[in-house]
């Protein structure tokens, strides 16, 4: 197998659908087919069955996906050592990103990184908190960009702060929360499990949830809408004065507070463009971006 075949095969084994393989790889659906009827030829196995909707690998497709993956990891590992031993900040920095950091952080961060350093390809996947700290642990990217606090022995830098608040289109008493109707959204577990112990910690009664939706973005167009309260964290919302906001607090009367964090492995930092990322991050205001 060569560099084109690895890509394929990690591809087709991350999708298990012909035709969207094929779109990510710029490829026509024959063009694929015929490659990998090539691959099957020269191991004298079958790699994939068809199903309904989409494949399955065989065992043996299995492992030859695996290595695949193995040695992509390898060539990029290679690639960013060659690139490394030259005095430069280029190459390709690979970033995964909490969705809410996506949104409203990274745009901003990454077009004045560019700016310094235009010859950096910046590769970027977003997607839930937990698996942003799932991703850096497989090394499959150089950083990432994490609400909340999750095991980790390596590097991290605090970004910010923000308060956890109620967020409400009408003004409020706490005491009328239970029978208001609540917006609720899916978050990762630390945020759920933070919520939902401040909430029985201070009442009896199950919140009045009349709306779930999937993201915080679509929760808050929910709230600014006059369809329910929401409690979220207070960059999300601080944009529109017109809404009710006020924190919760913690049993102490503290304010119950999230942190953003980027997280990183230190060896990285021997590379040159991780290293410039992370210093470059670290003389920013994120929380003010």
């Amino acid at each position: 197998m060569n560099l084109q075949d690895w890509k394929m095969l990690s591809t087709l084994y991350e999708t298990e659908n012909i035709t969207l393989a094929a779109h990510r790889l710029f490829l026509s659906q024959p063009t694929l087919t015929a490659r990998i009827q090539k691959l099957e030829n020269h191991y004298g196995v079958s790699i994939i069955l068809r199903k309904q909707r989409g494949i399955t690998f065989t065992p043996e497709g299995e492992e030859l996906a695996k290595h695949a993956k193995r040695m992509l990891q390898e060539q990029r590992h290679m690639e960013e050592k060659l690139s490394n031993m030259r005095d430069e900040v280029r190459g390709t920095l690979r970033v995964g990103v909490s969705n809410f950091f996506a949104a409203n952080k990274m745009p901003k961060l990454l077009q004045r990184f560019k700016e310094k350093y235009p010859d950096v390809e910046c590769q970027v996947v977003t997607g839930w908190s937990s698996d942003m700290h799932r991703l850096l642990l497989n090394h499959d990217v150089h950083i990432s960009f994490i609400k909340g606090n999750y095991a980790w022995k390596e590097k991290k830098a605090l970004l910010y702060e923000e308060e956890i608040c109620v967020a409400s289109p009408w003004d409020f008493t706490w005491d009328q929360l239970p029978h208001l109707p609540r917006v609720d959204y899916f978050t990762d577990e630390h945020m759920r499990i933070l919520l939902d112990d401040w909430w029985h910690q201070n009442y009896i009664e199950q919140p009045n949830i009349t709306i779930h939706v999937n993201q915080v973005e679509t929760c808050k167009e929910m709230v600014i809408h006059g369809l329910g309260y929401a409690i979220v964290a207070n960059l999300v919302v601080r944009p529109y004065p017109a809404l009710f906001i006020k924190p919760i607090t913690d049993s102490d009367g503290k304010p119950l507070k999230r942190q953003t964090w980027m997280y990183y492995q230190e060896d990285t930092l021997q590379m040159n463009v991780v290293r410039a990322f992370v210093d470059f991050v670290q003389t920013l205001d994120v929380k003010a971006l």
